[in-house]
């Protein structure tokens, strides 16, 4: 916390920092209940909020902390989650609908099990999310990445056998393709 307030303040010399670090999960951890960093000569304060502890009737009134509710001080998260869902239902603007759907099923997801979220979010409004459609769209870029890798590794391995094949110099093909030795040696046997 101490190194985020140094370089916010080089960045904002003249304005007032106030830091908070927020907790989503319940934890039995002494972190959670830390607000300060101390050293011998120097001590940093900064608030600390465990949602498991904040009454859910505050995130149920504003737009932005609805995705937050079902991790706050809750009898019953399927309930809580029931009701934000009947809130965020009426909101008539469809981006921010779908944006807040997505978010919600997302923090859901650290309390609940993935058959009740869906059940109470239909999957189609969930694709609707842009937050859903940057995660899919990460994930097939990590597929198209992982392909290529895949794809050029195995070119450079039939390179090396290849070359294995025309009796070049081990040193010489792990120079050309990029092969550890070891790798080379195992595609030899």
């Amino acid at each position: 916390m101490l190194d985020y307030w140094v370089r916010l303040h080089r960045i904002y010399p003249s304005r007032q920092i106030h830091q908070t670090v927020i907790y989503l999960k319940c934890t039995d951890s002494p972190l959670a209940y830390q607000t300060s960093f101390n050293s011998p000569q120097l001590t940093h304060n900064f608030n600390t909020i465990r949602l498991w502890e904040q009454p859910t009737n505050i995130f149920q009134q504003y737009q932005g902390l609805l995705p937050l509710a079902v991790l706050t001080k809750t009898n019953n998260a399927t309930e809580t989650l029931k009701e934000v869902a009947k809130i965020i239902d009426k909101i008539e603007d469809q981006k921010v609908k779908s944006g807040l759907i997505g978010a919600t099923y997302i923090t859901a997801g650290l309390v609940l099990e993935s058959d009740i979220i869906k059940k109470i979010f239909r999957s189609e409004a969930m694709k609707e999310s842009v937050t859903y459609q940057e995660i899919l769209l990460e994930g097939k870029a990590e597929g198209l990445v992982e392909g290529e890798i895949k794809g050029k590794t195995e070119e450079r391995t039939q390179i090396a056998r290849n070359m294995l094949h025309s009796g070049l110099n081990l040193d010489l093909i792990s120079q050309f393709t990029g092969l550890s030795l070891e790798d080379i040696r195992k595609l030899q046997r």
